[in-house]
C-alpha cells in the first residue's frame, strides 16, 4: 500500500546520484521546488551541463561515495546499472533518507508522481505496483481535462478568514470559448456574481445547490443593480471569507467595468485577481466570417461604446478606409453614430454590419452601408445584444465573393 504525502523541498539538499536524460528531466522539477541540488556522476546529459554553469546545480564528476549521503534530505538515483541503484536505495532506508529509484520497475522508499497544479489544489497520480509513468500521466491529464468542463469539485469546504474576488471574462456565450482557468475559478466559487451577457445559464446549471447566485445583469436603459452596489456585494462576500466570481461577458477590462471593481477590491484589502475573456468586440464579428484585420484591407481596428459621446478619435477611425471600427452597445446610437460619421465627410457606401446575438443560434448578419444602415436597422427591428461594424472588412464579399447578401441574412 502506498500512502501519499506532499513533501516541501523549499531549501532542502536534493542528491541526484546519475547524470542521464531521466535525472535532467527531473532535475529542473526539484529547482522548480526550491531544492538546493547536488549531482554525482562522472557524465552529465547537457541539460543538465548548462545548469551547472549557470551556478544553479552543483557537480562532482565522479561516481558515487557513501559520504555522498551526508546532508541529503531526499536522493534520486538513476546511473543505469541496477545493481548499484538499488544499492543507494538500501543505504538511504538504513539512514532514514528518503530514495527515489528511477531503475526499470524499481522503487526506492519514494516515488515522484505525475502532477498538475489546478489552482490551489495539487493533483498527484503514481502507479501502486510497479512503475507506470506513462499511464500516471494519461490519467493526470485525463483528470485536467475535466477542469475545462467544469466538473471538478473544487470549492473548499473549510471556509477562510478572508475571501477573494476573481474578475472572469466568460467570453461571447458558448460555454466552450470560456478559458480553462475561468472553468477552474467558478468551480472554486462560493459566490457567483453573473451579468445578462455571457454564458451565465449554462454555468449555473452546473452549480452546487449551496452556491449563491447573484444577477446583477444590466438591460439597455435599465441598470438592476447600480455599479457601487456592485462593488459593495463582492466585497462584503469577499470580506466574509468567501470566494466570488464576478462572471462578465466578454473580458472584464472591455467596456466591462472591471478596472472599477478591481478598485474597490483593493481599496477594502481584498484580494482580486483578473481572468480575460475572449471580448465580443472580436468575436462576434468573427461569428459573422468578419475579420476585424485583414491584409490589404484593415491594418488595425477601433472599439467604442455607443453609450458614450462618438469623439474625435472615433471620427478619424471611421474617416480612415483602413480602420475598422466596431461599436458595442450600439444599436440606440446608431442615428446618432451615422450622421456623425456622414457629417464628417465618412462616404455614404462605406460597408456596415450588424451582428445580432452573436454566437447563439438567434444570431443574424446584416450587411448595409452607412447611408443606409439607419433605415435597414429599423426594417429588420434591430435588437440587443449587437455588434456594429463599420469599415471594408464589413462587405458581405471579402471573404466569400462568391455569396451574394442583400439587406438582412440569418448567419
Amino acid at each position: 500500500m502506498t500512502v501519499m504525502l506532499g513533501v516541501d523541498l523549499e531549501g532542502r539538499d536534493v542528491l541526484l546520484v546519475g547524470g542521464g536524460a531521466v535525472a535532467a528531466k527531473r532535475l529542473r522539477r526539484f529547482l522548480g521546488e526550491g531544492a538546493r541540488v547536488r549531482v554525482v556522476a562522472p557524465e552529465v546529459h547537457g541539460d543538465i551541463a548548462a545548469l551547472v554553469a549557470q551556478g544553479r546545480v552543483a557537480w562532482a564528476a565522479r561516481r558515487f561515495r557513501g559520504a555522498d549521503l551526508s546532508g541529503a534530505w531526499l536522493v534520486h538515483v538513476a546511473t543505469g546499472e541496477a545493481r548499484l541503484d538499488r544499492r543507494i536505495a538500501e543505504r538511504c532506508a538504513r539512514r532514514r533518507i528518503l530514495c527515489i529509484n528511477a531503475s526499470d520497475g524499481a522503487h526506492g522508499s519514494t516515488r515522484l508522481t505525475a502532477q498538475a497544479e489546478i489552482g490551489d489544489v495539487t493533483v498527484a497520480v503514481t502507479s501502486t505496483v510497479g512503475a507506470d509513468p506513462r499511464r500516471s500521466v494519461a490519467v493526470r491529464d485525463a483528470i485536467v481535462e475535466l477542469v475545462a468542463a467544469g466538473s471538478l469539485p473544487l470549492r473548499r469546504r473549510r471556509p477562510g478568514r478572508i475571501g477573494r474576488v476573481d474578475l472572469v471574462g466568460g467570453g461571447p456565450g458558448p460555454v466552450d470559448l470560456m478559458t480553462v482557468r475561468a472553468r477552474r475559478l467558478i468551480a472554486e466559487a462560493d459566490v457567483l456574481v453573473i451579468d445578462r451577457l455571457g454564458p451565465a445559464e449554462e454555468v449555473v446549471r452546473g452549480l452546487d445547490a449551496d452556491v449563491e447566485v447573484i444577477d446583477v445583469g444590466k438591460l439597455p436603459g435599465r441598470h438592476a443593480v447600480p455599479q457601487d452596489e456592485i462593488n459593495r456585494i463582492i466585497v462584503a462576500r469577499a470580506a466574509a471569507g468567501s470566494r466570488v466570481v464576478r462572471l462578465k461577458g466578454g473580458d472584464p477590462f472591455v467596456f466591462g467595468r472591471g478596472g472599477e471593481e478591481m478598485q474597490a477590491c483593493l481599496s477594502a484589502g481584498i484580494p482580486v485577481d483578473v481572468t480575460p475573456g475572449i471580448s465580443s468586440a472580436i468575436a462576434v464579428p468573427q461569428s459573422a466570417g468578419i475579420p476585424v484585420t485583414h491584409r490589404g484591407t484593415a491594418a488595425a481596428f477601433h472599439v467604442v461604446n455607443g453609450h458614450g459621446d462618438i469623439g474625435a478619435a472615433t471620427r478619424a477611425a471611421m474617416l480612415d478606409p483602413t480602420v475598422t471600427t466596431i461599436v458595442l452597445m450600439g444599436v440606440a446610437a446608431i442615428e446618432r453614430l451615422a450622421a456623425t460619421a456622414l457629417d464628417a465627410g465618412v462616404p455614404a457606401d462605406r460597408p456596415v454590419a450588424f451582428v445580432e446575438s452573436g454566437h447563439t443560434d438567434r444570431q443574424r448578419t446584416t450587411h448595409t452601408t452607412l447611408g443606409d444602415a439607419v433605415a435597414d436597422a429599423r426594417r429588420i427591428g434591430l435588437r440587443n445584444p449587437a455588434v456594429i461594424v463599420v469599415g471594408e472588412v464589413a462587405s458581405a464579399r471579402l471573404l466569400l465573393p462568391a455569396v451574394e447578401t442583400v439587406g438582412a441574412d440569418s448567419a
